[in-house]
Protein backbone atom coordinates (compact mmCIF):
# COMPACT_ATOMS: atom_id res chain seq x y z
CA UNK A 1 0.00 0.00 0.00
CA UNK A 2 0.89 3.55 -0.93
CA UNK A 3 1.47 6.47 1.41
CA UNK A 4 -1.49 8.01 -0.42
CA UNK A 5 -3.07 5.15 0.14
CA UNK A 6 -2.85 5.23 3.64
CA UNK A 7 -3.10 8.76 3.72
CA UNK A 8 -6.51 8.98 2.21
CA UNK A 9 -7.88 6.20 4.29
CA UNK A 10 -6.63 7.76 7.93
CA UNK A 11 -8.33 10.59 6.35
CA UNK A 12 -11.78 8.84 5.66
CA UNK A 13 -11.67 7.51 9.08
CA UNK A 14 -11.04 11.11 10.84
CA UNK A 15 -14.00 12.36 8.33
CA UNK A 16 -16.47 9.38 9.64
CA UNK A 17 -15.70 9.43 13.24
CA UNK A 18 -15.95 13.47 13.41
CA UNK A 19 -19.42 13.30 11.66
CA UNK A 20 -20.53 10.52 13.96
CA UNK A 21 -19.19 12.70 16.77
CA UNK A 22 -21.45 15.71 15.77
CA UNK A 23 -24.41 13.72 15.36
CA UNK A 24 -23.56 11.74 18.60
CA UNK A 25 -23.61 15.23 20.19
CA UNK A 26 -26.69 17.08 18.57
CA UNK A 27 -28.54 14.35 19.71
CA UNK A 28 -27.71 14.00 22.88
CA UNK A 29 -28.38 17.67 23.58
CA UNK A 30 -31.80 17.59 21.98
CA UNK A 31 -34.02 19.68 24.47
CA UNK A 32 -36.94 17.67 26.26
CA UNK A 33 -40.29 17.90 25.10
CA UNK A 34 -42.07 20.54 27.14
CA UNK A 35 -45.50 18.23 27.62
CA UNK A 36 -47.04 21.26 29.19
CA UNK A 37 -46.70 23.48 25.69
CA UNK A 38 -47.21 21.01 23.18
CA UNK A 39 -50.67 19.90 21.81
CA UNK A 40 -51.55 15.68 22.91
CA UNK A 41 -50.96 13.51 19.58
CA UNK A 42 -53.50 10.97 20.96
CA UNK A 43 -56.88 12.02 23.20
CA UNK A 44 -58.71 8.82 25.28
CA UNK A 45 -60.31 7.47 27.95
CA UNK A 46 -57.93 5.58 30.49
CA UNK A 47 -60.17 2.68 30.07
CA UNK A 48 -59.16 2.75 25.74
CA UNK A 49 -55.72 3.04 26.61
CA UNK A 50 -55.33 0.10 29.36
CA UNK A 51 -57.82 -2.36 26.95
CA UNK A 52 -55.24 -1.45 23.61
CA UNK A 53 -52.17 -2.45 25.69
CA UNK A 54 -54.23 -5.57 27.37
CA UNK A 55 -55.28 -6.59 24.13
CA UNK A 56 -52.50 -6.31 21.74
CA UNK A 57 -49.67 -5.04 23.32
CA UNK A 58 -47.46 -4.53 20.18
CA UNK A 59 -50.04 -2.87 18.45
CA UNK A 60 -50.39 -0.43 21.38
CA UNK A 61 -46.93 -0.08 21.12
CA UNK A 62 -46.39 0.81 17.86
CA UNK A 63 -49.53 3.39 17.95
CA UNK A 64 -48.76 4.99 21.69
CA UNK A 65 -44.58 4.86 22.80
CA UNK A 66 -42.94 8.13 22.58
CA UNK A 67 -46.43 9.93 21.88
CA UNK A 68 -48.01 12.87 24.05
CA UNK A 69 -51.32 11.49 24.92
CA UNK A 70 -53.89 12.61 26.95
CA UNK A 71 -55.85 10.73 28.98
CA UNK A 72 -59.01 11.01 30.97
CA UNK A 73 -60.26 8.67 34.07
CA UNK A 74 -61.14 8.48 37.46
CA UNK A 75 -58.13 8.46 40.40
CA UNK A 76 -57.79 5.61 42.01
CA UNK A 77 -54.72 6.71 43.85
CA UNK A 78 -52.57 9.69 44.69
CA UNK A 79 -48.82 8.42 46.06
CA UNK A 80 -45.78 10.44 46.36
CA UNK A 81 -41.75 8.37 45.43
CA UNK A 82 -39.13 9.84 45.51
CA UNK A 83 -40.63 13.68 46.21
CA UNK A 84 -42.49 13.10 42.67
CA UNK A 85 -46.38 12.79 42.59
CA UNK A 86 -47.81 9.76 41.02
CA UNK A 87 -51.36 9.95 39.63
CA UNK A 88 -53.08 6.23 39.32
CA UNK A 89 -55.94 6.57 36.90
CA UNK A 90 -57.63 3.02 37.15
CA UNK A 91 -61.21 1.31 36.70
CA UNK A 92 -62.43 -1.80 38.23
CA UNK A 93 -63.08 -3.99 34.71
CA UNK A 94 -58.91 -3.43 34.07
CA UNK A 95 -56.22 -5.65 35.27
CA UNK A 96 -53.95 -2.57 35.14
CA UNK A 97 -53.92 1.08 35.53
CA UNK A 98 -52.13 3.97 34.30
CA UNK A 99 -49.76 5.45 36.17
CA UNK A 100 -49.20 9.38 35.58
CA UNK A 101 -45.42 10.23 37.05
CA UNK A 102 -46.05 14.19 37.47
CA UNK A 103 -43.47 16.87 36.12
CA UNK A 104 -41.97 18.67 39.50
CA UNK A 105 -43.97 22.03 38.55
CA UNK A 106 -47.36 19.93 39.08
CA UNK A 107 -46.11 18.10 42.44
CA UNK A 108 -47.81 21.36 44.06
CA UNK A 109 -51.45 21.20 41.77
CA UNK A 110 -51.65 17.18 44.02
CA UNK A 111 -52.81 18.74 46.51
CA UNK A 112 -56.14 19.19 45.13
CA UNK A 113 -56.46 15.76 43.89
CA UNK A 114 -58.80 13.46 45.67
CA UNK A 115 -59.69 9.80 44.95
CA UNK A 116 -62.44 8.87 42.87
CA UNK A 117 -62.12 12.69 41.39
CA UNK A 118 -62.05 12.87 37.24
CA UNK A 119 -59.33 14.12 35.78
CA UNK A 120 -57.21 15.01 32.66
CA UNK A 121 -53.79 14.44 32.57
CA UNK A 122 -50.80 14.91 29.52
CA UNK A 123 -48.25 12.72 29.40
CA UNK A 124 -45.51 11.01 27.89
CA UNK A 125 -46.15 7.02 27.01
CA UNK A 126 -43.37 5.29 28.18
CA UNK A 127 -44.57 1.46 28.09
CA UNK A 128 -46.37 -1.18 29.65
CA UNK A 129 -45.51 -2.89 32.64
CA UNK A 130 -48.84 -4.60 34.32
CA UNK A 131 -49.33 -1.01 34.17
CA UNK A 132 -49.59 1.35 31.38
CA UNK A 133 -46.64 4.19 32.18
CA UNK A 134 -47.07 8.34 31.51
CA UNK A 135 -44.35 10.32 32.36
CA UNK A 136 -43.84 14.18 32.56
CA UNK A 137 -47.47 14.61 33.28
CA UNK A 138 -49.29 17.88 33.78
CA UNK A 139 -52.64 18.11 34.89
CA UNK A 140 -55.41 19.49 32.37
CA UNK A 141 -58.20 19.99 34.77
Amino acid sequence: MTRKARIKIIISILIIVLVGTLISMSLYNKPHTDVAKSSPNISLASKTLLDDFENDENLANSKYLEQIIQVSGTISELSVSKGKGIVTLGNKDSFGNIMCHLSAKENEKMTALEKGQSITIKGICTGYLMDVILVKCVIIN
